[in-house]
């Protein structure tokens, strides 16, 4: 699963950051109790609510996927960005003149087998580089992976900090001339936002790794959509936002052909299975969204919930709740981990791909869009919950977002109990792939491209900011 205990790390960095936030150490304790007992999940839930009101610094990344308001959330990274990572008041760097090449470099902890690179190693490579001159910032692990290989030839210059002070990490960025900062991670496990915080670069950019606000007045810009962050939402961003003509979700086309389909038993699932499957991590999986998969299973005859295994005790944990509600343990069932390729093809043996709420899938969903299983969502009220929205309408099957989990529960239930319909879901799907915008790589990276030289301009002619769509 990767980075399933996520949230949980996040918190563990927010204690280590300072003894003096109490509150993150109990809610530290409280999210691992949830996780093996749900009883007190909607005590904490509202807790949390209660302290970020209140203005407790609590970690955003743990907070966006309790929280489904997208001003709540600006409240929460304001908060924390002050106690964090606060504007270090420097200066922002100045340039009246055009350049010949714009120097973008991005900055990322996850250059390696991780899901943000997966999804952006084709924009590296698709950059236009008779007009960018594009870098790395990598302050993470090298994995020595396929992968980060992949990346290192991707970029004309790859710069591993991960030995760097922030401040060194500032003084290597200026001394690079970098016109525009791009950062990947946001709040996300091991980010920097420090390095943000000195003002490392003119134009500073919010992108893909957090799904949601910084709250920190030294990020200029965020990409999104229309779908994640509506026309009226924009209030609770501190970023100008940047709308991306399709989804702001940039894909890599250049992944191999999908391996061989294992054989339904070979992976623990029965021929004659209805397979719902929901490869999140567990720690996107609320009791209210299990609930409706419980039910769901009840209502469909010899049909299974396949999960992603990557915690034991979460495993053994799901089991006990879905017997509490009625449904035989062994209808839940785990896949292991296996390398990157196995996982995508597996998803053939599904039938349907059943989102979260209220931190939808993001890359779990473009993974199962690209090996054409169709993915069942519900359209949230924050940015985190609106992805799998924005890739649906992006590859043309706006007919599964739901606008209510009610909905969602129906239609669940007719896609299970019409094969005709899933075969026409899934047609439509292969037909799409390749033809509508979601998996157009070369398309997605001159959008960006466009919205990279805008910022730019505006930048050199003095003017402040500001909201643009490409």
């Amino acid at each position: 699963m990767g980075r399933d205990d996520q949230a949980i790390g996040a918190l563990e960095r927010t204690v280590a950051l300072d003894k003096a936030f109490p509150f993150a150490l109990s809610k530290l304790v409280a999210f691992r109790q949830k996780r093996a007992d749900w009883r007190s999940f909607g005590r904490e839930q509202a807790a949390l609510d209660e302290a970020v009101e209140s203005g407790v610094a609590v970690d955003p990344f743990t907070f966006f996927h309790a929280s489904s308001s997208p001003a709540r959330q600006l409240t929460c990274v304001k908060t924390y960005v002050a106690e964090v990572a606060p504007e270090r008041g420097v200066a922002v760097p100045t340039t009246t003149s055009p350049v010949s090449r714009l120097r973008v470099a991005y900055l990322s902890a996850d250059f390696r087998s991780h899901a943000t690179a997966h999804l952006t190693a084709g924009l590296f490579e698709e950059h236009d580089r008779e007009r960018f001159d594009v870098s790395a910032i990598s302050y993470g692990p090298d994995d020595r992976s396929e992968m980060r290989n992949r990346l290192k030839a991707a970029f004309e210059r790859f710069e591993d900090v991960s030995h760097l002070t922030d401040e060194d990490v500032v003084k290597l960025i200026r001394q690079l001339d970098i016109d525009v900062l791009v950062d990947l991670g946001g709040f996300t496990a091991g980010a920097r936002p420090k390095i943000l915080a000195h003002r490392a670069a003119p134009i500073q950019v919010n992108y893909l790794g957090f799904p949601g606000t910084m709250g920190a007045s030294y990020i200029d810009y965020v990409m999104a959509d229309r779908i994640v962050i509506p026309e009226e939402e924009q209030k609770h961003y501190a970023e100008k936002v940047i709308y991306l003509p399709d989804s702001y979700q940039v894909t890599d086309a250049r992944r191999p052909p999908l391996p061989n389909v294992p054989a339904r038993s070979a992976v623990g699932l029965a021929d004659d299975a209805f397979v719902y499957c929901a490869f999140n991590r567990t720690s996107k999986i609320t009791p209210l969204m299990f609930d409706v998969w419980m039910r769901l299973l009840t209502r469909t005859a010899g049909s299974v919930l396949w999960l992603l295994d990557g915690d034991p005790i979460a495993g053994e944990n799901l089991r006990r709740e879905a017997v509490a509600r009625g449904i035989a343990a062994e209808r839940i069932v785990f896949a292991p981990h296996v390398p990157a390729d196995e996982h995508l093809a597996r998803h053939q043996l599904a039938d349907l791909f059943l989102d979260t709420q209220p931190y939808n899938a993001h890359t779990a969903a473009s993974d199962a869009l690209w090996a054409g299983l169709p993915v069942l969502t519900c359209l949230g009220t924050a940015f985190a919950g609106r992805v799998a929205a924005s890739l649906l309408n992006a590859v043309g099957l706006p007919e599964l977002v739901t606008r209510s989990l009610d909905e969602y529960e129906g239609l669940a239930l007719r896609i299970a109990h019409d094969s005709e319909l899933r075969t026409a879901l899934k047609r439509k799907l292969a037909m799409h792939r390749s033809t509508w915008p979601l998996f157009d790589t070369v398309g997605m990276t001159r959008h960006i491209e466009k919205a990279l030289n805008e910022m730019w301009r505006r930048h050199c002619a003095g003017e402040a900011p500001a909201s643009f769509a490409v």
